[in-house]
């Protein structure tokens, strides 16, 4: 296995000759993959093979964020020892997408789920866990990622109106594609090919249960992954998958597996929210009033579109929703920007890195 293999290129060729070729510090860096993240240690792919890593000391106390810390899928410089059977990690290449999340509970901070992927796929089952305004929050995270979002509706074997749910989540997900799967069939796989070819990432992510460590052992052709079944009273899964780890699958592609998300809360916002969202912004443009909050206000083309049936309400309530939710931890970010500002908070250095619309253009490339 050589790192060519997992999405090495002429691209990266060209970022690492311009962050680690010139280092003068007596070290031979070489470049390498995180293929999995243990928590405290990585597993790293490099030329040598795949080895254990961990982060050099003074790259640790320079990090300040957990979203600053190497993920899985990041590009990094290490420092091979002991002939290649351990790594030391010294610093993580500029990203080019990355899929993140707010940690779980109360506390503020960013959680990388992947970087450096091509193709997101947004899993979601054909049975009581299906969940169409839980979807377009998963699309807001992916739009923001800079990843282009795929909606899988796994289990489609169990379910007998799967055209109409269908037809829901394409409503719901304006111009993404969606495709109905099921491993157990073999039904599927070739829709899905172009996003698994050579050279390519694509992470999967979803709720306990999906089927994600499935989705990863069917297009691998391998029992990579444990996989377990769901509660029969709601179809709710336990967290089979611990940790997220990625693999190289038999079409060239490579793909990484994440713990199923009991919640997702959203990280910043970088248009994810416009976009996931496209119709209600359209709509929006025709209001009466620039600043309308699609409420109450008379001339509001929102819920005129509502009121019509070309909108669903539900799906309105739930944008208003999240909006706020946006707003108000933008609102909790500024704070404490201020507080660093004047001196009362503790300085923050933040991983330079192209976000939402600005990376585009360059995912393209890659």
């Amino acid at each position: 296995m050589n790192i060519e293999q997992y999405g090495w290129n002429e691209i990266w060729m060209k970022k690492w000759n311009q962050e680690w070729n010139t280092q003068e510090d007596g070290r031979s860096y070489v470049p390498g993959r995180i293929v999995g993240d243990f928590g405290s240690k990585y597993r790293v792919l490099a030329e040598t093979g795949e080895t254990w890593g961990e982060l050099a000391g003074k790259f640790r106390h320079s990090l300040h964020e957990k979203g600053e810390f190497p993920a899985v899928g990041d590009w990094v410089a290490l420092v091979m020892q002991d002939e290649g059977a351990h790594a030391v990690i010294h610093g993580v290449l500029p990203r080019h997408s990355v899929i993140s999340r707010n940690v779980a509970g109360s506390t503020q901070d960013e959680q990388i789920v992947a970087s450096n992927v091509n193709t997101l796929f947004l899993v979601s089952a054909l049975n009581n866990d299906f969940n169409v305004r839980r979807m377009e929050r998963y699309l807001i995270m992916a739009w923001n990622s800079g990843a282009n979002p795929v909606i899988l509706l796994t289990k489609a074997d169990l379910c007998e109106n799967a055209e109409e749910q269908i037809a829901d989540m394409e409503r719901a997900a304006p111009g993404v594609p969606v495709y109905a799967v099921s491993a157990l069939l073999d039904q599927g796989r070739e829709k899905l090919l172009p996003y698994i070819g050579s050279g390519q990432t694509v992470a999967l992510t979803g709720s306990s249960g999906c089927g994600k460590s499935t989705m990863v052992n069917w297009l691998s052709g391998k029992n990579l992954q444990l996989t377990q079944g769901v509660r029969e009273d709601d179809s709710r899964g336990r967290h089979t998958t611990t940790h997220r780890e990625m693999f190289v699958l038999p079409d060239g592609g490579i793909i990484v597996d994440t713990p199923g998300m009991r919640e997702l809360k959203l990280w910043e916002d970088e248009g994810g929210l416009d976009l996931a969202f496209g119709d209600i912004s359209e709509w929006a443009a025709s209001c009466r009033f620039s600043n309308c909050s699609h409420e109450r206000e008379e001339g509001c083309a929102v819920l005129e579109a509502v009121q019509s049936g070309q909108l669903d309400e539900k799906r309105l309530l739930n944008y208003r929703k999240t909006q706020r939710e946006l707003q108000f931890q933008s609102s909790k970010e500024a704070k404490a920007k201020r507080k660093v500002a004047s001196g009362t908070g503790s300085s923050k250095t933040s991983q330079s890195r192209t976000r939402g619309y600005g990376w585009r253009k360059e995912l393209d490339e890659y």
